[in-house]
């Protein structure tokens, strides 16, 4: 799109722009990091069926958390134990993850199955990721309710 260049305007904060996105439902596998302060930390969720669902802390460790960071698109990976970031709601999807660190996607490690947990949410996994620094042109989405 046509602009003025990145920096050159006339505008005060007052007038930024936003944005309203629908929501898409869920893919299979599909990660997000939930109620997080930045979008690179947060309670872990997975899609299954079309819902979102929590990570029980179960034998979770930096190897997961350095896979979930990869799949969200970050670096590193440090785990958070005990509902960190708050417990979830609704279904605990996975339980006794136990990744290498090399996998590319969290249902590539092994787990005890979709929904086979002895688990409450005071186990929700969470995780703080490295944030990728931004690339000339990136536009994110601050301060939205989800």
């Amino acid at each position: 799109c046509p602009h003025n260049g990145i920096g050159s305007h006339n505008c005060r904060h007052f007038e930024d722009a936003s944005v309203r996105c629908s929501l898409v439902p869920c893919s299979y596998g599909d990660i997000r990091l939930a109620d997080g302060s930045t979008s690179y930390e947060g309670r872990v969720e997975i899609c299954n069926d079309g819902t979102y669902g929590t990570v029980c802390d179960d034998l979770w460790d930096d190897n997961d958390a350095e896979v979930v960071c990869r799949q969200a698109g970050y670096f590193g990976g440090k785990a958070l134990s005990f509902a960190f970031f708050g417990e979830g709601s609704g279904p605990i999807w996975l339980d006794n993850v136990f990744c290498t660190g090399f996998e590319s996607e969290l249902l590539e490690c092994p787990h005890n199955g979709i929904g086979n947990h002895n688990c409450a949410h005071y186990e929700d996994a969470s995780v703080r990721c490295s944030p990728v620094p931004c690339i000339h042109g990136d536009v994110r989405l601050v301060n939205g309710s989800n």
